[in-house]
């Protein structure tokens, strides 16, 4: 989830009416008021809709749905007669590019940090870190074209953003902060990627970092704009999204000539929906002209075509339309979710607890009996919290994300308690001890079970406890379990067992290796325990 924040003064001037409308009415576009401060709002919004994540965007959104300015908003796009060449030998590095001329910008302090959030904002939610995309935002008049987007050797010098000195490619993939968080992109490749003009002067070196030379300031007029990739519609949204934007707050946009194509075009995609099918999936009874209304108030064109369709433009920068049921949602967003007629259905069922549920709650009462808080952890994570941090090797059967939003969530959990160690770390400022456990779902070769997990972390945390807490949570659920010596590698040596029940390993406890702690930022011992509840009497057979 993205927060966004928006300073009253500027959202009210794009939006043209007074915060407190906005605010009362923008959680019923699909967003979360987290909090609202003198001057400005934290505003929650979907990764699936990054149009959002700007002040310019959520303007434009509200003048739709307060009917303030409503139907398709148009961006004319005129060449700029600047030109790109793409080196071939990209093919296999980071082939996309995309960029515009961004002109006639007018900076202050709101509007320049408007445009620097979304730029993170985008890498995180469309450009999965800056795997898939990344952007560059330059000041145009410090550079000259045409620009040339090559493969570069890796000894090749510039200054990067925010030094002073020059640094090789491979220096700042060692020593910027920047280049050590996004070095694996593009670490393993023989060239690197890299932007230059006329005059060879370096604009960028994506995904990493841009140029101190084209840094942008309160000054700039206008902007560069590349964006790099290896995915081309997510390029694509990306510029799109970045040019409406800055055409919102009163910009003009340029196409560049890349492959003899001009990029962008900001012109609507069409589709044909059916007003029958989005009345049947909404319950409401809607005509062709009802349908096209409420689909301006989001700012779609929509024409009736017939008795029983509507002709929609989709502006470019609504990356999350990729089907007639995500139009639909808008028609039910525009409608009002809180005009939707609720019926109680039309059969009458008995229900009782699930077994898993009724072990997962008797587990939950047995913690809290020894004094542990509950937590509930994210099911996503990635291999460095579950595995090398842990120093465990990686499990089979681990299920990975085929599109993860950010690197921090690419895989879903096979274990419980890395996740609980990342909770004392989020926590190190609060006093101790601190007691945790967590009850829920892991998932190994693609099938769901249930494990439990807990964590004690004070100065005297040790074996001792982490037996003590693990033998009575597993009494009170009555399992009949033996111990023997364990070589699990995030426990110390000496002071780690394994829970064996029916002859399997169900579980481990002990005392957390000092390189586990180091991984995870804990300056205290951890006395730590975790095992199946698959072992508890009533579950399935292991």
């Amino acid at each position: 989830m993205a927060v966004i924040t928006l300073p009253y003064k500027y959202l009210e001037r794009l939006t043209r009416t007074d915060r407190k409308t906005i605010l009362e009415k923008i959680p019923l576009i699909g967003s979360d008021v987290e909090r609202t401060e003198e001057d400005h709002a934290d505003v929650e919004f979907f990764p699936d809709r990054p149009d959002l994540f700007s002040p310019e965007g959520v303007a434009r959104a509200m003048r739709g749905y307060l009917g303030i300015e409503t139907g398709l908003p148009t961006y004319p796009v005129k060449p700029s007669g600047i030109s790109f060449t793409v080196d071939p030998k990209l093919a296999s590095i980071r082939p996309v590019l995309g960029a515009a001329v961004i002109r006639g910008i007018k900076f202050d302090d709101e509007s320049i940090q408007s445009i620097m959030s979304l730029q993170e904002s985008l890498h995180w939610a469309v450009g999965r870190g800056r795997s898939k995309v990344a952007i560059g935002i330059h000041d145009m008049d410090t550079v000259k074209p045409p620009f040339r987007y090559i493969a570069s050797p890796r000894n090749r010098k510039f200054v990067p953003l925010d030094y002073t000195e020059e640094m090789t490619m491979d220096e700042i993939l060692e020593k910027h902060p920047k280049g050590r968080d996004y070095a694996k992109i593009v670490r393993d490749f023989a060239l690197f990627p890299l932007i230059v003009d006329r005059d060879d002067h370096v604009l960028s070196f994506p995904p990493i970092i841009n140029g101190e030379r084209t840094r942008v300031t309160i000054d700039t007029k206008n902007i560069l704009l590349d964006t790099t990739g290896t995915d081309k519609r997510a390029v694509g949204f990306a510029v799109n999204i970045i040019c409406t934007a800055m055409a919102e707050a009163g910009a003009t946009i340029e196409s560049v000539e890349i492959g003899g194509m001009q990029t962008p075009t900001l012109a609507p995609a069409e589709r044909v929906v059916s007003v029958k099918e989005c009345s049947r999936l909404l319950g409401v009874s809607l005509t062709a002209a009802s349908m096209a209304e409420l689909l301006r108030k989001m700012r779609f064109g929509a024409e009736p075509e017939g008795a029983d369709t509507v002709k929609v433009q989709v502006p470019c920068y609504r990356a999350d339309i990729m089907h007639d049921w995500d139009l639909f949602e808008d028609v039910a967003i525009a409608y009002g979710y809180d005009r939707l007629e609720s019926h109680p259905p039309r059969t009458f069922t008995v229900g009782k607890a699930h077994p898993v549920q009724v072990n997962a709650a008797l587990a939950r009462e047995a913690f809290t009996g020894l004094g542990y808080l509950e937590v509930m952890p994210f099911t996503l994570t990635n291999e460095d919290v579950l595995y090398r941090q842990m120093r465990r090797e990686e499990t089979r059967g681990v299920l990975h994300v085929m599109h993860p939003i950010s690197i921090e969530n690419t895989v879903v959990r096979t274990e419980l308690l890395p996740l609980l160690l990342e909770f004392l770390t989020l926590n190190r400022h609060r006093e101790l001890p601190q007691r945790l456990f967590t009850v829920g779902d892991v998932v190994l070769d693609c099938r769901t079970h249930q494990q439990a997990a807990g964590v004690s972390t004070h100065p005297d945390a040790d074996f001792s406890e982490a037996y003590a807490s693990a033998d009575a949570v597993l009494h009170e659920l009555s399992v009949d379990y033996t111990v023997k010596e364990s070589a699990d590698p995030a426990f110390i040596d000496g002071r780690r067992g394994d829970i064996i029940v029916a002859g399997k390993t169900v579980g481990v406890f002990g005392e957390i290796h000092p390189a586990v702690l180091n991984a995870f930022d804990l300056e205290h011992s951890v006395a730590a325990f975790e095992f199946d509840l698959r072992a508890v009497p009533g579950y399935p057979a292991l």
